[in-house]
């Protein structure tokens, strides 16, 4: 029975022909299935040229002008608008495979392109037929068998990319089982670390994936969660339930962000207290993200951390053992005894540790901390994933404006930030939302999806 299934599944999943050395391959099993995701593409390229068909399509084929999101674009140079198609980036340059129709056609397409950077040579050896010419620094050309082609440009003046492309066709492609379990008109592979599949309509973006080497703790679902019942305006909404093996990674980059700001705060006490939390957590965790304020720059420590005004609340399973592990917090540096809890001021700002009955909450923004104590209750909820998520992209649109020039002239990732700002910020800031879950799988992998979402599109007025 499991052999069945097994190559049920395999039958079913796309194959990709792709080079084995490739970074990064791109698979489109029906070209003639791209109009969802060109409609989405066409509206957010409105706001982000990084988002337009047209910044893409030049991208599908190595020397030939064509647009995959129109058929007939692919059908005057005789490719099959209804098979697949799949892209191999790899270091010396790039691959693509596609099937043909008029296979005469295509030759003679490629043969007028191919000619304008000089001398074509041609050979065929063993059904393979194989054309190349100087193309720039490097060559591009063509390898074909029967209807197939795989077409190729590379920046070097070698027969390199050639042979591996001849190699690449030789073989017949192997179904990615990965692919069968991921819907998608696209799909997107870096080697064995993650794939996606992407479709999309005129209202929103699909994302949906497998990655083997996030930087998450493992996660694990259950029958309810007593933060399911809560919704919260913010950046970023999140309720999750780390898996027992995973607390002490979550708490820890907790632990570690506090313990750079307070550099005054004994670090052994600092690990007792973690620890003593980190066994009375249950794994259930909501984080807010209400808004970004920066105050300091964010090239300092203090400035990153109390830029994001933000809170986590964790259920715990014994009210009173938690407030005994808070209790050293009082000799800390800068500590402040509260009624439910404590205030430690730090470089920056002040962080705020809290209980409210079997939660306890720890953030660095008194009114958001206060917000998200007013709206704990004793109700819970099933949730349907281990993790989810939902994000304000106007929000976040604000975030990313306020990076300044400084700070973008002396920290790379910072200056990644402003990049992102400048060609993604229009879009974020005329989106909807931004939704989400994640799961844990097998082998420490997580399964994740993420839905965007435009404005509703006004409908065609009637002829």
């Amino acid at each position: 029975m499991l052999s069945l299934l097994l190559v049920t599944t395999l039958a079913a999943a796309p194959a990709p022909r792709a080079t084995a050395s490739a970074n990064t391959v791109v698979h489109i099993p029906r070209l003639d299935k791209l109009s969802g995701l060109n409609a989405f593409m066409s509206r957010a390229g409105t706001y982000a040229a990084l988002a337009r068909p047209s910044t893409w399509s030049p991208e599908f084929h190595p020397f030939l002008s064509l647009d995959p999101m129109r058929p007939e674009s692919l059908s005057t140079v005789g490719i099959d608008s209804t098979a697949s198609a799949t892209l191999s980036y790899v270091t010396r340059g790039k691959i693509s495979c596609v099937r043909l129709t008029d296979a005469k056609l295509f030759q003679a397409k490629a043969q007028e392109a191919l000619a304008t950077g000089g001398e074509v040579k041609t050979a065929t050896s063993k059904g393979i037929t194989t054309a190349s010419a100087p193309r720039g620094t490097g060559r591009a050309g063509y390898a074909l068998k029967g209807q197939d082609v795989c077409s190729f440009a590379t920046l070097y003046d070698d027969d390199d990319l050639l042979n591996e492309t001849v190699k690449v066709l030789g073989k017949a492609p192997a179904p990615d089982a990965r692919l069968g379990k991921l819907p998608g008109a696209v799909y997107v592979l870096q080697g064995s670390r993650m794939a996606l599949g992407l479709d999309g309509t005129p209202e929103g973006l699909q994302v949906d994936g497998t990655a083997t080497q996030l930087p998450l703790p493992p996660f694990q679902s259950s029958s309810a969660s007593p933060y399911g019942a809560i919704t919260l305006p913010g950046l970023l909404f999140s309720r999750a339930q780390v898996a027992p093996a995973g607390l002490t990674q979550a708490v820890g980059s907790v632990r570690a962000s506090i313990q750079q700001l307070c550099t005054e705060c004994p670090s052994d006490q600092v690990n007792a207290v973690t620890q003593a939390l980190t066994q009375q957590l249950t794994g259930h965790l909501l984080v807010l993200v209400d808004s970004v304020q920066v105050k300091a720059s964010l090239r300092t420590p203090e400035g990153r951390f109390f830029a994001p005004r933000q809170v986590i609340a964790a259920e715990v399973k014994d009210p009173s053992k938690v407030k005994e592990a808070l209790a050293p917090l009082a000799r800390f540096p800068g500590a402040q005894p509260l009624e439910d809890g404590y205030a430690l001021a730090l470089k920056g700002g002040s962080v705020l540790v809290r209980q409210k009955g079997n939660h306890l909450l720890i953030g660095n923004d008194e009114a958001v901390v206060k917000g998200l104590l007013q709206s704990l209750s004793d109700k819970g909820a099933k949730l349907p994933h281990a993790v989810d998520f939902t994000a304000d992209p106007k929000r976040m649109a604000r975030a990313l404006s306020q990076v300044s020039l400084m700070d973008i002239m002396s920290n790379q990732q910072l200056a990644g930030l402003f990049a992102m700002s400048t060609e993604v910020g229009p879009l974020l800031a005329n989106s909807e939302r931004l939704s989400g879950w994640l799961d844990s799988a097998p082998g420490g992998a997580h399964r994740f999806s993420l839905s965007w979402a435009l404005p509703a599109s006004s409908p065609k007025p009637s002829p």
